[in-house]
């Protein structure tokens, strides 16, 4: 998961990001407006953490700009304004969650994963989807009870598989949500098809099945199946 940390103050931002890819998340920072304006434009985020009181920007108004765009990545707004105004507003225009300052790390986990949840229709943080079990908080995957010995790297990809299930992703989207920022060296590389035979081994391996599609010259598919 590919996350965007909007904070100006650094100690904060670097306390969060490093919490954050302690517990596997890719995290990306951006201390100001602007330079948070200029990533949002660039790269895809999953979510984006957005501090309200930015130096040279109003965290509403780059709100707006995200809705203006079209933007897919849900949004956490962390702030220490405790205006009921300004957590009304920021909902309203789209914002999917509100943590007011101080909160604890292991909340704003919780926060995140919970946001991700509602997106995808997910209750819970299992989900189950053919013999496979994933637990979310805990970062693993068990095919008919017994733990996949996944990487990171292919843990994650098979949750973005699996939480976009039946549903064709390129290796551009692959790429952005597990390296983050746009790295053309990690894009045209085989990588990615490297996790995937590793990933499609593991799995067939315990479950006897493959449900892992290979859609050429496009990317790749999780197929469920009807039980």
């Amino acid at each position: 998961m590919n996350i965007l940390i909007i904070e100006d103050e650094k100690p904060l931002s670097d306390e969060i990001k490093k919490y954050l890819e302690q517990e596997g998340y890719s995290c990306d920072e951006a201390h100001t407006g602007r330079l948070a304006s200029e990533k949002i434009f660039i790269n895809t985020y999953d979510v984006v953490l957005l501090d309200l009181g930015l130096p040279d920007y109003d965290g509403i108004d780059l709100l707006k700009e995200m809705i203006k765009a079209k933007s897919d990545s849900a949004v956490i707004i962390l702030s220490a304004r405790t205006s009921l105004d300004d957590k009304i507003k920021g909902l309203d225009l789209g914002a999917d969650d509100y943590l007011p300052k101080p909160f604890s790390l292991l909340e704003l986990k919780s926060r995140i994963l919970a946001v991700i949840r509602r997106r995808h229709g997910i209750k819970g943080n299992l989900v189950r989807i053919n013999e496979l079990d994933i637990d979310l908080d805990k970062r693993v995957a068990l095919c008919r009870g017994k733990q996949l010995p996944l990487t990171r790297k292919e843990y994650d990809i098979l949750v973005f598989l699996v939480l976009n299930k039946d549903r064709v992703v390129t290796r551009l989207q692959i790429s952005e949500h597990i390296w983050g920022d746009i790295i053309e060296e990690n894009y045209n590389s085989n990588y990615i098809d490297v996790h995937i035979k590793n990933l499609r081994k593991k799995i067939s391996d315990e479950s006897g099945a493959d449900y892992l599609e290979t859609v050429r010259g496009v990317g790749f598919r999780f197929n469920s199946v009807e039980e």
